[in-house]
């Protein structure tokens, strides 16, 4: 190995340590900074990529339970969408599973209630609100029957909000009919 390719070598691990001290990487991304840092040198990259692994610098479990954590909480995406990114991140099956544990379902499913109460009430004289919904919470990454479940319990609160409404009107109807003939009577 030459002599400046190794100082380099070291340069580049160090800029590298630098930034996973900062934020969470995983070893696809440290292994493309690497390459790039490297000039395309396949075999250096990889060193310093497995140097960086070996110093626990990078670690796919931990990167990818930030990311589910982080993506889940904040973005509010279903956990579909969170494993599909990771997969195309370079993230193992495995610890993509491992790291999908790390999402607290009942928040993620209080969150999902909430977008779709809001996306409903903007869709309310749509037609096609149904299928608006079930399009916009399947983008957002989670799971059909959670999300059909949701929309069931939301047609049936609308459903019974609906009947609540009419019953109001009807005697509100009677109400003003009375105060009618009660006038007529007086008169």
């Amino acid at each position: 190995m030459r002599e400046g390719v190794k100082n380099d070598a070291k340069k580049v691990a160090d800029r590298l340590r630098g930034l996973c001290s900062r934020r969470e990487y995983c070893r696809a991304d440290i292994m493309k900074k690497a390459l790039d840092a490297m000039d395309g040198d396949a075999a250096e990259a990889e060193r310093i990529a497995d140097l960086l692994v070996e110093e626990k610098y990078v670690d796919d479990l931990r990167y990818a339970s930030a990311y589910a954590r982080d993506k889940s909480s904040i973005s509010g995406w279903g956990a579909v969408k969170i494993r599909h990114m990771l997969a195309a991140k370079g993230v193992s099956r495995d610890v993509i599973a491992a790291a999908l544990t790390e999402i607290d379902e009942d928040k993620a499913s209080a969150r999902l209630d909430k977008l779709m109460g809001s996306k409903a009430r903007s869709l309310k004289d749509d037609p096609q609100a149904r299928l608006k919904l079930l399009r916009y919470a399947l983008g957002r990454g989670y799971d059909y029957e959670e999300v059909n479940a949701i929309i069931e319990q939301n047609a049936v609160k609308q459903s019974e909000q609906k009947q609540v409404e009419e019953k109001k009107e009807e005697r509100k109807a009677k109400r003003t009919e009375e105060f009618y003939r009660t006038a007529k009577k007086i008169e």
